[in-house]
C-alpha cells in the first residue's frame, strides 16, 4: 500500500468506522468483474450510505491523490470496476434506497445501488416499472455509469432515455444536480447524459431521477427457429421496418441454442433462433404476434409457437439470461472473451453471418446472440485463458467484427461499453472526438483521481 492511500485510509477511519475494509477476501472481491480480464486489487473498500460519506471520501482521495473506483453490483464485462491503479473501491451496495416513486409524473428517485429488480418489486402496485434490463440484477448506478441497455431496449430504450436526472459527486469533493423532472428542457449543458456513460471517470452517482413505464395489459412470448442466419436476422429486420412495436426479440445461434438446452432443460430445435415478447392489450398482442409469424415464415421460419403463459415465458427469458454461465458450462475453466457490436440495422445481417463464418472457420468454440431488435449483436469465444495461442485467435477474430462495424457505421460496443478492454478501439471510433473526450476529464478531474487508466485518460 502506498504511502498516500495510506494517509487517506487514516482519515476515513473515523467517519466509516468498519465500513472501510483492507481485509483480503473483501479486496479481491473488487478486484475483477465478470470480464476475462486480471484482476486488480484495490487498497481499501469503502461502504459509505449518503452523499455526504461520498464526498469526504472523494475529499480525502483528492487531497491525497488516490485512485477512487466506484463499485455497483460488479457486473460489467469490460473491466470497468478493476482498480488498475489501486486506491479505494467505493461501493454503493449499502445506498441501496428508493427515494421516491411519483406515479403521477412515472418517475422514480433512487441511491445509485438499488438493483433494477429492487425497484420493480417496489413498482409492482403502481402499474408501473422500470424497463432496463440488461440480464443481471445490476446496480441502477452501475447501469447509468456504463450506459447499460439489455434486452427490452428495442421498445422502451437504453439507460440514455431513462434517465433524466442525477446527483453527482465531482472529482473535487463537490455535489451537483443534473437535469430536473421535467420531461424537457432547453436550459444549459446536457450534464445529465455526459455523466451517464461516463464509466465512473468524472465522479461517483449518488442519486437518479428515471423514467418508468407504464406495466403492459398483456404480455407473450414466441419462439422461432430458422434455417440460416440470414433468414432469422433478415426477419427481425422486415420486424422492424413493418414497425411492429415488439418489446424484445433476441437472436441466437445454433450454438448458443445447443447451450441453452444443455443448462436450463428446455428443448427447442438446434437452429438459428429468435425470441420474442409483445406487450399491449389481450387483441393486439394476439395481432402482433400472427403478424410476425407470417414474417418469419417468409424468411424461412418454422415452429412459431407463442404463449402468454407466465411460467412459460419466464423459464424462456431466464435461460436467455444464464447464457453466460451455460457458455462457460460447456468447458469447465474456461473464460469467454466477449463482443458487444451494434450497426445499422440494414447492415445487421451482413455483420452476423461473416461473424458465424469466421467462427466457423476458427478452431474456437464461439456463439453469436444479440439484440438484434436494435442492431447489437455479442459474440462470445470460449478460451482456455493459460493457452496465449487461444487469446490471439480471440483477439484475432474480435478485430474482424470490429472493422467491419466500424467500416458501416456502426460501434465496438452498443452496451457493455468501454472500461480498459476496448479503449484501444476507442479512437477508431471517434478519431479527433477523443481529444474532446480527454480534455473534459483533464478540466473536471485534473488530478486524474476518477477511475484512472479508463475513458479519457488513455485511448
Amino acid at each position: 500500500m502506498s504511502e498516500a492511500a495510506s494517509r487517506a485510509i487514516a482519515m476515513l477511519e473515523p467517519l466509516l468506522g468498519d465500513r472501510l475494509v483492507t481485509s483480503q477476501a473483501v479486496r479481491e472481491h473488487h478486484s475483477r468483474d465478470t470480464s476475462r480480464l486480471a484482476p486488480a486489487m484495490p487498497d481499501a473498500v469503502a461502504f459509505p450510505r449518503d452523499e455526504a460519506e461520498v464526498q469526504a471520501i472523494v475529499r480525502a482521495c483528492a487531497e491525497h491523490g488516490v485512485p477512487v473506483v466506484p463499485f455497483g453490483a460488479g457486473s460489467s464485462m469490460e473491466g470497468h470496476t478493476i482498480p488498475i491503479k489501486g486506491g479505494i473501491s467505493v461501493d454503493t451496495r449499502e445506498m441501496n434506497h428508493i427515494i421516491a416513486i411519483v406515479p403521477e409524473d412515472s418517475i422514480a428517485v433512487v441511491q445509485p445501488g438499488v438493483t433494477r429488480k429492487q425497484l420493480n418489486v417496489e413498482l409492482r402496485e403502481t402499474g408501473l416499472m422500470f424497463s432496463v434490463d440488461p440480464g443481471a440484477d445490476a446496480s441502477l448506478g452501475g447501469m447509468a455509469s456504463t450506459r447499460g441497455s439489455g434486452t427490452t431496449a428495442v421498445r422502451y430504450g437504453t439507460m440514455r432515455e431513462n434517465v433524466m436526472a442525477l446527483r453527482v459527486v465531482t472529482p473535487d469533493g463537490v455535489a451537483i444536480h443534473t437535469g430536473s423532472r421535467a420531461k424537457k428542457s432547453s436550459t444549459g449543458y446536457d450534464l445529465t447524459h455526459l455523466f451517464v456513460g461516463a464509466e465512473g471517470t468524472l465522479g461517483i452517482i449518488t442519486e437518479l431521477t428515471l423514467r418508468l413505464h407504464p406495466q403492459p395489459e398483456a404480455v407473450s412470448s414466441a419462439v422461432c427457429s430458422f434455417a440460416s442466419v440470414r433468414g432469422a436476422v433478415e426477419a427481425v429486420i422486415e420486424t422492424v421496418q413493418y414497425g411492429i412495436p415488439v418489446a424484445r426479440v433476441e437472436f441466437l445461434d445454433e450454438v448458443a441454442i445447443e447451450n441453452v438446452n444443455s443448462h436450463s432443460g428446455l428443448t427447442l430445435p438446434v437452429a438459428p433462433t429468435l425470441f420474442f415478447e409483445f406487450h399491449g392489450t389481450p387483441a393486439w398482442v394476439a395481432e402482433q404476434s400472427r403478424i410476425v409469424e407470417e414474417i418469419t415464415a417468409g424468411h424461412g421460419g418454422s415452429g412459431f409457437q407463442w404463449s402468454t403463459d407466465a411460467d412459460e415465458r419466464g423459464k424462456l427469458w431466464q435461460a436467455r439470461h444464464d447464457l453466460y454461465w451455460a457458455t462457460k458450462a460447456r468447458r469447465p475453466g474456461c473464460e469467454l472473451h466477449t463482443g458487444d457490436i451494434c450497426v445499422p440495422i440494414s447492415k445487421l445481417a451482413e455483420n452476423i453471418v461473416a461473424a458465424r463464418e469466421d467462427i466457423d472457420a476458427s478452431p474456437l468454440i464461439g456463439q453469436i446472440i444479440g439484440h438484434v431488435g436494435d442492431g447489437n449483436y455479442h459474440t462470445a469465444y470460449l478460451i482456455d485463458p493459460h493457452e496465449p495461442a487461444e487469446l490471439a485467435e480471440a483477439e484475432r477474430l474480435s478485430e474482424r467484427i470490429v472493422e467491419r462495424a466500424l467500416a458501416c457505421g456502426g460501434t465496438v460496443s452498443g452496451e457493455h461499453g468501454i472500461g480498459t478492454a476496448k479503449l484501444k478501439y476507442l479512437r477508431r471510433e471517434h478519431g479527433e472526438a477523443v481529444d474532446v473526450m480527454k480534455r473534459i476529464k483533464a478540466a473536471l478531474d485534473p488530478k486524474g483521481i476518477m477511475n484512472p487508466g479508463k475513458m479519457g485518460q488513455e485511448g
